[in-house]
Parts: C-alpha cells; structure tokens; sequence
C-alpha cells in the first residue's frame, strides 16, 4: 500500500512537471487585436448594425475583422442570393484599409452555432449539403478577389459537438472535407482557418485540417446542470497547449474568439443591465484580456464588440471606452 501511494506521487510530481515545463512560453512582445463583428447578434441586440460596424472601425480603429456569411443572410430563398450585407461589409472595411477573415459555412460564429435558412431545413442531409456547397462556391467566388480578404474560415469549431449537437448534429467528416476541398480548389491564393476550442478542444484535427488553426478562450460561462461558473484554468492552460501541439506540428496560430460579454442561458436582451454586469463587469473584462496577454497567443480576436456598443447604449460606455484605449495601443 505504502509503495502503491508512493508510486501515485511520483507520477502526480512527473505529471506536475511536464506541465510546468510546457508552460514555460513567453507572452507575445506586441499584440495585434482583431474583432469579431455579426449582423446577426446586433440585430439580436435591437441596434441599428451599420451603425455599429462603422463604430467599430471609425471610433474603436479596427483594422482585423472577422466577418460571417451566414447562410440563411446570403441566400434567404432557395438559388436567390443577397450579398448586400456582406459586400456593404467588406468595402467599408476596404476603405479603411481593414483586412478581413471571412467565414463560411453552415456553423459559422454565434449562437445557435448552426445557421441553416429555413427554406433548407426540411431537405434530407444529402440534398441540404447540396445545396450548402453552392452556397458556399457562391460566396467564395464572390469575394476571393477583395483586396482586403485575409483568409477563409471553413466551418466554426466543427469537431466540437457537446454543446452544439442539437443545432448541428454529428460532424460529418467525409462532408467537411468536400468543404476544405471546395474552398481550395475555387480559391488557391488565401489559406483556409480551421477552429476549434481552447477550453475542450482536442486541435489535433483542427489544426491538421486547415492551413492555419484558430482557437477561442472563454472563462466565464453557463454550464448545465452547473449554472454559472469559472473554468479553473488560466494562461498557464494555454501556454502549455499551444506548446504541446508545437511540439507534435508547428502551425501558425490565432486567438480567433476571446470571449467578452456575458454568457448567459438566455438571450442578452431579455436580462436585466444587473444581471449582464453580474457576468461581464468590468472586473471580468480586464481579468479575461490580463489572462489572453499572458496566454502566448499572438493575434487575437475578441467577440463581444455589440455589445459594449449595446452597453453605452445604456448608460454604461466603460467596455466600449477600454476596448477603445486597447486598439489604440496598435
């Protein structure tokens, strides 16, 4: 017994060990600070969405967007496309000398994960990857030509199905891989971003699927049967991450989604302003981009710029003015 638990220790030292020394990776010496930006979440938020968007890149400065073509926004009916929005999008960002990851696919950026237009919902999965697929060809012919287009995202954290099965169901790889196939073959001169998860991510997938990999960090969540909690990691986590994949395949990497505004298990909107503080004050917003600084990671994206927009909207311009401080620092 005394040597079983001696031996337990030992391999708890070894094991101790090996992380300490994976997270030995120095913080990057400048960051440059990306956004996330979706019509869909300020639409969500009841805000006039080009009048964020020029916030954006007017007031805060953002020069790195992440942009969604949403499916059910480029192609509301069936064969007809609207890429008003987008193309809106991306010139104003052009003007601006603003470059732009721009993503595609049926799970792209925000809640509910899987954005799927109505009218292909009742398709049987082979007609509605079909029909996903020219969507998608439609989108990438369009925009492969932008001056400011950086790279295509295929896809958002599509090997990540806990939280996301119900919208998206089970990756179906073969499919995913018609999708890569796609956007390389209509599009040789700009790389594709596969993402996954920073927190439960397993990356070995992600990253050998795409020609760069992208992650997210969030730390304050909603989890069933939980509720509201903290994950108990912080930038050591993912230090120690990045090196370990380093180790195994060297690959250029992006904090795509650093998770600033309240997650809660109901929409934004319909809670009270206490509540939302509650979940993402300013203690929490300041903790979250200490954490991402000291996290190696260099570029990183952050996601929640509607609704510090939405905050000073009502009464409470703190977000909006930090975040503000932080992309004139570039």
């Amino acid at each position: 017994m005394k040597k079983a638990l001696q031996g337990a220790l030992a391999v708890l030292v070894v094991v101790f060990a090996a992380v300490w020394i994976l997270s030995l990776r120095a913080p990057a010496q400048e960051i440059p600070y990306g956004l996330s930006f979706s019509k869909l979440h300020s639409d969500e938020l009841g805000l006039n969405w080009r009048e964020v968007y020029l916030a954006l890149l007017d007031d805060l400065g953002v020069q790195h967007l992440r942009l969604s073509a949403h499916w059910p926004m480029v192609e509301p009916e069936d064969g007809v496309y609207d890429f008003s929005v987008l193309d809106y999008q991306m010139s104003e960002a052009a003007v601006r000398g603003a470059d732009v990851i721009l993503a595609v696919g049926r799970r792209a950026p925000g809640w509910p994960e899987c954005h799927t237009p109505e009218w292909a919902s009742a398709l049987s999965p082979p007609e509605r990857g079909v029909r996903q697929l020219a969507y998608m060809g439609a989108v990438i012919e369009r925009y492969k030509g932008a001056p400011n287009l950086r790279y295509w995202q295929v896809e958002n954290e599509p090997y990540i199905n806990n939280f996301a099965n119900s919208e998206c169901g089970d990756l179906d790889e073969p499919f995913f891989e018609k999708e890569l196939a796609l956007a390389r073959s209509l599009d040789s001169d700009h790389s594709i971003l596969v993402t996954d998860s920073g927190e439960f991510g397993k990356w070995y997938k992600a990253r050998r699927a795409g020609d760069l990999f992208g992650t997210s960090m969030y730390l304050y969540v909603w989890y069933d049967p939980l509720g509201h909690i903290r994950y108990p990691i912080d930038a050591w986590f993912f230090r120690a991450k990045q090196n370990l994949f380093d180790l195994l395949e060297p690959k250029k990497t992006i904090l795509i989604e650093l998770g600033l505004e309240p997650w809660l298990n109901q929409p934004i909107k319909s809670a009270a302003l206490d509540e939302q503080l509650k979940y993402m004050g300013m203690d929490k917003f300041r903790e979250i981009l200490d954490i991402a600084r000291r996290s190696g990671f260099g570029e990183q994206y952050l996601w929640g710029g509607e609704w510090w927009y939405y905050m000073g909207q009502n009464g409470h311009p703190e977000f909006w003015d930090a975040a503000k401080e932080l992309y004139a620092e570039e």
